[in-house]
């Protein structure tokens, strides 16, 4: 027979009833406790001890894991790298004179809803995506809640879920909505959350925008004539809404992007290529990006693995920014103090974002205010005549009355968090000065008080105490008693003492707990007035902080030329390909000192194959992956590394290097290459650039053959020998005969096979024997 169960054991079922599928957090004074098949969870993914309380249905003790609450977010992170998703269910309002903390779930959090800093990786965006697919089109959105980029498409396709993987391979989302009946088997292997197939629902989701984004009409977005993006948009906005309420208040809108603006580049190209991370490691170390990645700000950080992610296509972009980057190349010591001024910049995009959420604590308001200080210098140091950095300038907002507000407002050392005192600067607050004052000057009563009482009555033993209860307290032993002065009034009696309070000695008590109380309320008060006028300037912070950003990249891949001596290529309209002098940029900066050796590839229009022939270990993969290479990075506006370069626009970069990956799923080299080479086939177009390797390769028995330079026992230790080695043939000679030795030009050889026959040959000059 069932125990009855407790308020609190009851509580925690109703809210774990509305939250299945996720791990509930639940706050129980200073520990996040987690029970049953969550605790379960928790103790297996995090290590952690579980333990168990009370009893359950059947007698079985409930099982439990408990997480202290200061420590959470390193637990949290842990979980949701493992793809769970965690409802944080706090202890609400105040503790109720009768029954239990009231208690409600705060927020989820989920690998693509993550907004604490710690939390999130500063180098790269964490996108939530939601996709949607028809035989002949998909759609799919993404967000950024902690930049609030906010982006959708819808693609036509006649291989919709191929095309789909590689758009999910270019952005790399933390986590992707899709419907329950849409199976990405083998499209894609990130955090897959499936939700019902109701929830894509066009209507639905069309009204969940018009609502949440606060509009009437989608026409402003451009996604009238969208359907599928429609879909996969208002999917992530209810998503937000159910798990972080707070993110929508920093989407502006929603942007349509097109894929034809940039380079197509499948999943199997960005892993050959090596694109963001390598292939034997598994990061960015051996990547292009660990190349190319020389900005210095986290925003920087941000965006140049975005461009390598996808080159343009446009020409007059790709030579804005080949401009940009030219400028800083030419001009090194400007580089230099550019980038010096941005080194230990904080991420004002995500910072500011937090203000724009609700979630700031004092300390971002102190980071922000410590860039926008800086802003005056950075803009000082480019050149307002300069025509390349004109558009970029236009966009560079230093919003001197939200620094104005911040240097008045904020003091230089506040708080951690909310939850302390002494977040507004003296002088902002004559109200809040007076409440300081006045406590402080209790203070200094009351910390003066015993060694004025003791003065005043003669009692060289009388102690000032508090505690909770009584609050501050004059303490006499009992032998001392007799000469408490008449207005002491007895408070409690303790086995070896009295203690007393003065009716003067409560007023400043008073002063002093209700002043604490006060000062609190007051600095929350003006700190969200604060956050609230900071608001104002906020969308003109944030294109100040994309400026800054655009501009970190271009510097480094100026930093990055000048260092490794690239050149600017020439982009054209056509389809040459002319590079002189080309060099791997990833494997050149690996020989440690020695040279790579540069070689050339010339591809005039009309040209479309090269056939590179040699070899093992003779650098034609690394020759075909450096073409590829140098394209690509042509197309971001980066310099490239090479004497000089002529390059024509290419659409799409196809790979078909290895098949590993297919072979351990159960198909055969063959196979794999033969459905590699009919997508290349089916989506190549005249720009596109293939690289392939080894197709078609013919695999035949190889034939093994060793060599035995003997001084006894010569046919016993080489048979041996072909035994160990397990060689075909081996040559064998023993080098102590006249004529067979190192130092003569002749040799006495015999060959065994492996069947066991043997040849013996006469003395002969070895050049013969070669032949």
């Amino acid at each position: 027979m069932s125990e009855e169960i407790t308020p609190i054991r009851q509580q925690y079922l109703d809210i774990k009833k509305k939250y299945p599928d996720t791990i509930v957090f639940f706050r129980l004074g200073d520990f996040y406790e987690t029970f049953d098949e969550d605790a379960e969870i928790t103790s297996r993914e995090l290590d952690i001890v579980l333990t168990g309380r009370g009893s359950a249905d059947k007698g079985k003790r409930i099982p439990m894991a408990g997480i202290p609450y200061h420590a959470v977010e390193n637990y949290l992170s842990r979980l949701i790298d493992k793809g769970y998703h965690v409802a944080i269910c706090e202890q609400v309002g105040a503790q109720p004179s009768k029954g239990i903390f009231p208690r409600e779930v705060v927020r989820v959090v989920t690998p693509g809803t993550v907004f604490e800093p710690s939390l999130l990786k500063s180098d790269r965006n964490n996108f939530l995506a939601a996709v949607i697919a028809t035989e002949d089109h998909f759609g799919i959105a993404y967000v950024d809640i902690s930049t609030g980029e906010f982006q959708t498409t819808e693609i036509a396709s006649h291989d919709t879920l191929n095309d789909l993987r590689s758009e999910l391979s270019r952005l790399n989302p933390a986590e992707v909505l899709c419907p329950e009946s849409l199976k990405l088997n083998g499209s894609y292997d990130g955090h897959v959350t499936r939700l019902p197939d109701w929830r894509f629902e066009s209507g639905r989701c069309r009204e969940t925008i018009l609502r949440l984004m606060e509009v009437t009409t989608l026409n402003g977005y451009g996604m009238e004539d969208l359907p599928l993006a429609v879909q996969t948009s208002g999917v992530i906005l209810q998503y937000l809404k159910d798990t972080q309420p707070s993110s929508l208040l920093l989407l502006k809108g929603i942007s349509v992007y097109s894929t034809s603006e940039f380079m197509t580049l499948d999943a199997a190209t960005r892993r050959n290529l090596e694109l963001t991370e390598s292939i034997r490691r598994g990061d960015i170390h051996g990547s292009l990006l660990s190349i190319l990645d020389h900005a210095i700000t986290p925003m920087g950080h941000r965006l140049i693995r975005q461009w390598v992610s996808k080159p343009l296509l446009n020409l007059e972009t790709i030579r804005a920014r080949q401009l940009v980057v030219h400028f800083f190349f030419s001009k090194s010591m400007l580089r230099l103090g550019f980038r010096s001024l941005l080194q230990h910049l904080g991420d004002l995009e995500r910072l500011v974002n937090r203000v724009t959420a609700g979630n700031a604590l004092p300390r971002d308001l102190v980071a922000i205010r410590a860039i926008m200080g800086r802003m005056p210098e950075i803009r000082a140091i480019l050149p307002s005549e300069e025509p390349v950095l004109a558009a970029l300038l236009t966009n560079y907002h230093q919003c001197p009355e939200a620094l104005d507000i911040l240097e008045k407002a904020i003091d230089d050392n506040p708080p951690a968090t909310l939850a302390n005192t002494g977040i507004i600067r003296a002088g902002y607050s004559e109200e809040l000065d007076n409440i300081i004052e006045m406590s402080r000057h209790a203070r200094e009563w009351i910390s003066n008080l015993e060694s004025v009482e003791r003065e005043r009555t003669g009692i060289r033993t009388l102690k000032v105490g508090f505690n909770k209860v009584f609050g501050y307290y004059l303490e006499i032993t009992h032998s001392n008693t007799t000469q408490a002065p008449p207005e002491y009034i007895r408070k409690q009696t303790l086995v070896n003492a009295e203690r007393y309070i003065t009716p003067e000695m409560k007023e400043y008590e008073a002063l002093v707990l209700n002043a604490e109380e006060r000062i609190h309320e007051i600095e929350l008060k003006l700190f969200k007035e604060i956050c609230q006028q900071l608001t104002r300037s906020i969308p003109r912070l944030l294109d100040t902080a994309r400026t800054i950003a655009e501009l970190d990249v271009q510097a480094g891949l100026a930093e990055i030329a000048a260092l490794e001596k690239y050149a600017l290529p020439e982009m054209t309209d056509d389809t040459t390909l002319e590079i002189t002098d080309g060099r791997h940029p990833v494997v050149e900066t690996t020989l440690h000192g020695e040279r790579f050796v540069p070689n050339d590839i010339i591809m005039e229009p009309g040209e479309s194959i090269r056939i590179i022939t040699g070899p093992n270990m003779a650098g034609k993969s690394t020759f075909l992956r450096q073409v590829a290479l140098i394209v690509l990075m042509a197309q971001i506006g980066s310099f490239v590394p090479a004497a000089k370069a002529k390059i024509g626009l290419v659409d799409r970069i196809f790979t078909r290097i290895g098949a590993q990956d297919e072979i351990h799923a159960g198909q055969s080299t063959f196979m794999v290459e033969m459905i590699e080479t009919a997508n290349i086939l089916n989506h190549a177009t005249p720009r596109s650039l293939i690289i392939l390797d080894e197709i078609g390769r013919k695999k035949t028995h190889q034939f093994l053959v060793g060599f035995a330079a003997e001084t006894e026992n010569l046919f016993k230790y080489a048979q041996e020998k072909m035994s160990r080695k397990n060689v075909d043939l081996l040559v064998a000679n023993d080098v102590t005969k006249p004529g067979a030795g190192f130092g003569s030009p002749t040799n006495i050889v015999s060959f065994l096979f492996r069947d066991g026959k043997r040849i013996d040959w006469p003395k002969l000059q070895k050049i013969e024997i070669a032949r």
